[in-house]
């Protein structure tokens, strides 16, 4: 079932607001506004990409009908503080399984997100999770932003690391959903930084280790002076 059919089935009404990140691709507010309803965006925790709790009580009004949660890169949601607010405020909570969650070996890219997360400088690397499950390894450039992220990702790419930017834009700031007032500090600051290494399933132990060669050989370039 798709999430507009199960935003309609779980009873959303049309104008009812919606709770949805806004570090995403765009394709969750769409469905929202397809089931009739008001994406509102609130701000993600800055180590799980997920939503952050007390950044979600501070969005609902009396229009809230759902708060709908995105599992990030395999980091799990702690359902626990949701589930009060959900209770507390009568709202629908809705989750999103991680759309990159595409089988693969979990114990071996916690084997190998490890080795990374010993070895890497220059990136900050993901923030440890119980549970996480590496569906992507998702670094933060540091420096300023997005221009250096950006030229580190140029760089990797000329040396043969592929590499992806998971969120250029968040949903907030795209002309369909921008509006004034949404204060998102945490989601922007990852849409600058963030950025996707290759996937672990397919990295051999030679292209892993010519991983952090390549990384720890650039990454001390975009340090911040």
């Amino acid at each position: 079932m798709g999430m507009t059919a199960a935003l309609k089935s779980a009873g959303v009404a049309t104008g009812d607001e919606v709770i949805v990140p806004a570090y995403d691709t765009g394709e969750l507010a769409r469905a929202v506004v397809a089931a009739g309803a008001v994406p509102v965006f609130a701000d993600i925790d800055p180590l799980t990409y997920c939503l952050a709790p007390e950044a979600v009580r501070g969005a609902v009004t009396s229009r809230t009908a759902a708060v709908l949660l995105v599992r990030r890169f395999g980091y799990p949601v702690v359902r626990a503080p949701f589930a009060e607010l959900a209770s507390g405020h009568g709202l629908l909570l809705l989750e999103e399984e991680d759309r990159q969650d595409l089988g693969g070996d979990v114990a071996q890219r916690r084997t190998r997100a490890g080795y990374l997360d010993r070895r890497l400088v220059g990136v900050e690397t993901p923030a440890p999770a119980e549970g996480h499950r590496y569906q992507r390894y998702v670094v933060r450039v540091p420096g300023n932003g997005r221009p250096d992220r950006d030229a580190f990702a140029r760089l990797l790419r000329r040396r043969g690391v592929a590499c992806e930017v998971p969120v250029p834009i968040p949903v907030h700031r795209m002309r369909e959903f921008r509006r004034d007032g949404w204060e998102l500090g945490e989601t922007e600051r990852a849409a600058d930084e963030t950025l996707a290494l290759p996937s672990l399933d397919v990295l051999s132990e030679p292209e892993l280790r010519r991983l952090v060669s390549v990384c720890n050989a650039l990454g001390g370039l975009l340090q911040p002076a």
